[in-house]
């Protein structure tokens, strides 16, 4: 069995259960001031996928990161804030005060120059950097970062390895898992790793935290197709010549009976690639691409949802963002560990006052 199969749909940890119960770290416990409003950070944003996942009530983003200019205009049209810019011209005490720190970072090498120790050293000039950084300066609650499954392995593990390790460096009990989205009531093939992590000086225990899992349902693209639309027609110059000339059985075809999980959809998805593309049976040509509102429900973006920019920045945007509904149940495990350790120990209370993070 690979690594990565090996990760998906499982809970599992960097350091095993029973020696991160013997960490020093929680004997050294410092009472964390658990605030009425849950605060978190938005880094590396894209237009703010995590960021809809973890909004409740009582819950509040602070501060946001995205470079991508156009990825910023989506952000701010939806969110009424303009996202800061790079994250490397961004100093850490610019970041407020926070409890969750949320981030989908891009997948880097890290560098092994050298036989120093320590994460600066081991994450020098990598955007992973920048949140190990962060990290050490505002010690939050916890985190969340999310990723591609490829991340296990890039690099012969080596920047998998890097990453867990700086986390424990830095005082973080690591949990990490391959979700896909297909079981969370999407009807897409979409599968990312998920790391959260708690930071052991504020406890007196290692928390009991659980991965959703999700499971088996029939959301299907079938319920989500539209039909007679005009503008996303596929020529037919181009489907005799490139997207069917071979009988492979694709592209992936779909219609309003296709009873299927579409397959991951890639911010490449302009660019009509015959071997990860998904295309519908409808349209001026008799085959066109998904539209905007299919797209955002293969994502799980609420209908109110803008894009005030072009349809190829709109197919790039919901291609890198993330899925809704498996931020949204992580979000939920996440603010309930919130709820059982505000509650002090011995105390018999059941955190009702603070069901208003669920």
């Amino acid at each position: 069995m690979n690594t990565i199969t090996s990760f998906k749909n499982q809970n599992n940890s960097y350091i095993p259960e029973l020696i991160e119960q013997l960490n020093s770290d929680y004997s050294s416990h410092n009472q964390y001031d658990f605030p009425d409003k849950i605060r978190f950070i938005d880094l590396f944003a894209g237009i703010g996928g995590m960021r809809l996942g973890f909004s409740r009530f009582n819950s509040e983003c602070v501060f946001s990161s995205e470079w991508d200019k156009y990825a910023q205009i989506t952000y701010e049209a939806n969110f009424h804030e303009k996202p800061f810019g790079d994250i490397h011209s961004i100093s850490v005490n610019d970041v407020p005060k926070h409890d969750i720190l949320l981030a989908g970072f891009p997948c880097q090498p890290f560098s092994t120059i050298g036989k120093r120790e320590g994460f600066q050293h081991l994450t020098q000039g990598n955007l992973f950097s920048n949140i190990a950084n962060i990290l050490a300066a505002k010690k939050p609650f916890c985190f969340l970062l999310e990723n591609v499954p490829g991340l296990v392995t890039h690099n012969q593990g080596k920047t998998w390895q890097t990453i867990l390790k700086t986390l424990d460096f830095l005082g973080y009990d690591v949990r990490y898992s391959i979700l896909d989205a297909a079981l969370f009531d999407l009807p897409q093939v979409r599968e990312r790793i998920y790391l959260v992590g708690f930071y052991r000086q504020y406890l007196h225990q290692r928390v009991n935290f659980l991965f959703p899992l999700g499971q088996e349902n029939d959301v299907f693209i079938d319920r989500f197709i539209e039909s007679n639309l005009t503008g996303y027609s596929i020529s037919k110059h181009l489907q005799d010549t490139y997207l069917f000339k071979k009988p492979d059985g694709r592209p992936q075809i779909v219609d309003n009976q296709s009873k299927v999980k579409v397959k991951t959809f890639v911010s490449t998805y302009h660019k009509i690639q015959r071997l990860t593309g998904t295309f519908v049976r409808d349209g001026e040509t008799g085959l066109r691409l998904l539209s905007k509102n299919e797209c955002k429900s293969l994502m799980g973006f609420p209908d109110n949802f803008t894009f005030p920019v072009s349809r190829t920045q709109m197919y790039r945007q919901l291609g890198n963002s993330v899925a809704i509904p498996v931020l949204k149940s992580i979000a939920d495990n996440i603010y309930k560990t919130f709820i059982n350790c505000a509650i002090p120990v011995g105390s018999g209370g059941n955190g009702e006052h603070l069901t208003p993070y669920s």
